[in-house]
């Protein structure tokens, strides 16, 4: 299904922002650079700025992550994605005002797929099974359709290199599409 390109209304932007969510290990960060490398759109991984300006509440030991601090990430990066131009990488998206995007992603990845690349990274055996769980209940796609408008949302598949750069296909002919 294909998104039509819209300008956000509350802003006037002269290039676009969007978000590239989904479950951890589904190749979110890898789009991410890719799509900034050829676009010149800055690349924000949210993972890395929490870690870089201390916007979290401290760590989950258990799951072995930090505990963002939502509003700070948000009144943090309020400038910057008014401006516009940017590529927004982070596993979740509910807590993102609606107005900062105007194309929101979700990649979606095998289970199997996925479960060997979790198992990658030396996850521990909760965050795998977690994080597995996740992608087979759809909860980052979920949370992605309730939270942005129906017409910029966009579940791709990201199994495979092929995939990788049909995504980055589809994303950069949308870009062309795209009108403020």
């Amino acid at each position: 299904r294909q998104s039509k390109p819209r300008p956000c209304s509350s802003m006037s932007r002269t290039r676009p922002n969007i978000l590239i969510t989904g479950t951890p290990g589904t190749g979110k960060s890898t789009l991410s650079a890719l799509v900034a490398e050829r676009t010149g759109l800055a690349h924000v991984d949210i993972g890395k700025l929490v870690a870089a300006k201390g916007l979290h509440e401290g760590r989950d030991d258990d799951l072995d992550c930090f505990i963002i601090d939502e509003d700070r990430v948000c009144d943090a990066l309020e400038e910057q994605l008014s401006a516009g131009g940017n590529v927004v990488d982070h596993h979740s998206c509910e807590w993102f005002p609606e107005r900062w995007f105007d194309l929101v992603l979700v990649l979606r990845t095998d289970n199997t797929v996925l479960y060997d690349r979790l198992q990658e990274r030396s996850y521990s055996v909760r965050k795998v099974q977690e994080n597995v769980q996740c992608e087979i209940m759809q909860v980052i796609l979920e949370e992605a359709r309730e939270s942005y408008p129906e017409q910029i949302v966009r579940e791709i598949q990201s199994d495979t290199e092929e995939h990788m750069e049909n995504n980055l296909a589809q994303i950069l002919q949308w870009l062309q599409q795209w009108t403020p």
